[in-house]
């Protein structure tokens, strides 16, 4: 007779064997769900999460549809207060302003809030083109921003040209002889006729051109000549100049590249040290906002035959 000792221990193992061979065919069990009104960091519940490289993520991206006469306005004003240097589909143009399409703060503007400050200040920042202060209202800022935010919505990924190949605008649509009598009113005090004889040989092509004139000749590449720096004067209090490349202007310092290649900075104390600017295009600039579309045609269409 067999000890009943031996019964405990063989039974033990006939059931983990049968539970071991159970667990294998059994379907594995599904997560838990998540509770009910605990969505966790992707928002509403069953939404994925915001990852990486997921779109939206900027306000200019996230914006209803702009005004279309408002946008028609901006698109207006842009053409004469910001083409030059920002180029005419905002990827950069002749007088080496930045793409506005790759903005961080165009990007993270909402209503002209962030670009309207800019544009009444102005920019001088080292190493970049010179940006004036624009005497805009604030409505027409508002406009142009509205306009450069509807481009923008519109824009291929990763600010990539539209498909298809260029098309060739033909801008020579003014009056040649209208152009000249403007000239001959607003400009003849800088500029003589005999001056931009062959200017329309010298520039590629006639957008370069408008481009070129209208920012005062400071025009890079597409043909336009090399930009005549901004210069300044710096007199100390003991009456001693230095002159040279303006570099950086602000209210607590300047500093200019002197001829030698080297740079010297000044701390400003209100009028002291006493500054004195030449910009060679201020005049251009301080005609952009009384420039018409017309006249900009005409003036185009005149240079065009000084070759």
């Amino acid at each position: 007779m067999r000890p009943k000792t031996l019964l405990a221990p063989a039974a033990f193992v006939l059931l983990a064997s049968l539970a071991v061979r159970l667990g294998a065919q059994a379907p594995a069990q599904a997560p838990p769900a998540a509770p009910a009104g605990n969505p966790g960091r992707g928002g509403q519940a069953g939404a994925p999460p915001q990852g990486r490289g997921r779109g939206g993520t900027f306000p200019a991206q996230q914006r209803a549809p702009g005004d279309p006469e408002v946008i028609k306005r901006g698109a207006g004003l842009y053409a004469v207060n910001c083409r030059a240097c920002h180029g005419t589909d905002l990827r950069g143009g002749d007088q080496g302003g930045p793409n506005l399409l790759r903005s961080q703060l165009v990007l993270n503007d909402k209503d002209g809030e962030a670009i309207m400050p800019v544009v009444q200040n102005g920019r001088m920042n080292p190493g970049m083109p010179v940006m004036p202060p624009l005497p805009l209202p604030p409505d027409d800022i508002k406009a142009i921003a509205t306009y450069i935010h509807s481009v923008l919505a519109s824009a291929r990924p990763q600010g990539a040209p539209p498909e298809g190949a260029a098309v060739e605008l033909n801008i020579v649509v003014g009056d040649a002889k209208a152009g000249q009598e403007y000239f001959n009113k607003n400009c003849t005090s800088c500029h003589t006729a005999a001056d931009m004889q062959g200017i329309a040989t010298r520039v590629s092509d006639a957008m370069a051109l408008q481009n070129y004139w209208v920012g005062g000749g400071g025009g890079r590449g597409r043909g336009g000549q090399p930009p005549t720096p901004v210069t300044a004067t710096v007199i100390d209090a003991s009456g001693q100049k230095f002159e040279g490349r303006l570099i950086r202007l602000d209210d607590f310092g300047v500093v200019i590249g002197l001829p030698d290649g080297t740079s010297r900075s000044f701390r400003r104390d209100g009028n002291v040290p006493k500054v004195e600017v030449k910009d060679p295009r201020e005049a251009h600039r301080k005609l952009l906002p009384t420039y018409a579309d017309q006249d900009i045609h005409n003036v185009t269409a005149y240079l065009v035959t000084l070759k």
